[in-house]
């Protein structure tokens, strides 16, 4: 492997629907966010993407098949390569959130994905088949009809030795059961739910990684101004990408990364810690511009990094 830094993405691909504003999957979304991917120069060496369905009548509405859905983008990221006459070198993983039924039809599911570079790195662990729960339950009788949130958990390590940890997650909204929901302007990493979801985060990071480098990815549905950020970046310790960079400046939509109609919103993060160095943020660009403009309803943030020269992974998952 050469010395070159890692590249790792972290998009939330909105269970590939957007082409009908979220209705149900399509074979578009699925091959276009492919194609992006697949001209990325250099590859990522890790893809976290947030919002993978398994599958469900809204995954299947539009775009048929026996695959799940991380199955069918895999197929059609391969497609791509094939395409480009580039050899594939990924292999990928989904962790399952969250089951939504109604009788015997899967009316919806969530879930997160993390694909690995297997020429840059060797997985030597995962908890794909318990990934850690994060979720706030505010109100105890609605338990099962909340979204489940969770962390995914990958340790990797390259061929000269060196390991570090892979996180993924996907926050909750704001909570509107609380005073201080319809009091405050700002919204977006200020709900109570998500400082606890945070902390529930944070803790599993700590954990896990137990003094190794690690990268945290995720849409968590907070802004750069919110208590959620900056409990994660001054309490706790975690290194953003995009401040570390001097890419943004913590204002709420300074740097959008989604949108919904004319709202932009800054809701996606990479964090580093434990000795990893951000080095740069090639191909990110804000909500509407960009090769990945109008694949989802949020667009990649996209970033290289270097971790502890040296540095060996120790911790089972």
């Amino acid at each position: 492997m050469s010395e070159r830094p890692l590249r790792i993405v972290s998009y939330n691909v909105r269970y590939f629907g957007h082409a009908l504003r979220g209705l149900a999957t399509t074979r578009a979304s699925l091959e276009r966010i492919a194609q992006r991917l697949t001209g990325l120069t250099p590859l990522a060496d890790v893809i976290c993407l947030q919002e993978v369905e398994t599958r469900s009548l809204r995954s299947t509405l539009a775009f048929r098949g026996t695959h799940t859905q991380l199955e069918a983008f895999m197929a059609a990221f391969e497609r791509a390569f094939a395409k480009a006459s580039l050899v594939f070198p990924y292999d990928a993983f989904h962790f399952r959130a969250h089951s939504y039924q109604f009788r015997s039809t899967t009316l919806y599911t969530t879930g997160l994905a993390v694909i690995v570079n297997r020429n840059r790195l060797r997985v030597d662990g995962h908890n794909v088949l318990s990934p850690h729960a994060i979720t706030h339950h505010h109100v105890a009788r609605l338990k099962d009809t909340k979204q489940s949130r969770i962390c995914a958990h990958v340790r990797l390590a390259t061929p000269a030795g060196g390991g570090f940890h892979v996180f993924n997650t996907h926050l909750s909204l704001p909570t509107p059961f609380t005073r201080e929901f319809w009091s405050e302007k700002a919204k977006m990493g200020f709900g109570f739910n998500q400082l606890i979801e945070a902390k529930k985060l944070a803790s599993f990071v700590q954990a896990h990684a137990n003094g190794d480098p690690f990268v945290v990815g995720g849409d968590f549905n907070s802004s750069p101004a919110s208590p959620v950020y900056r409990y994660l970046s001054e309490e706790v310790g975690w290194v953003g990408a995009q401040e570390a960079l001097k890419q943004i400046d913590r204002s709420h939509s300074g740097f959008p990364t989604a949108g919904f109609f004319r709202l932009r919103m800054h809701l996606d993060h990479l964090f580093g810690g434990n000795g990893i160095r951000w080095v740069d943020l090639a191909g990110t660009e804000p909500f509407g511009r960009g090769p990945f403009h109008g694949l989802s309803d949020h667009v990649p943030l996209i970033a290289r990094f270097e971790p502890p020269a040296g540095q060996a992974s120790s911790e089972a998952v």
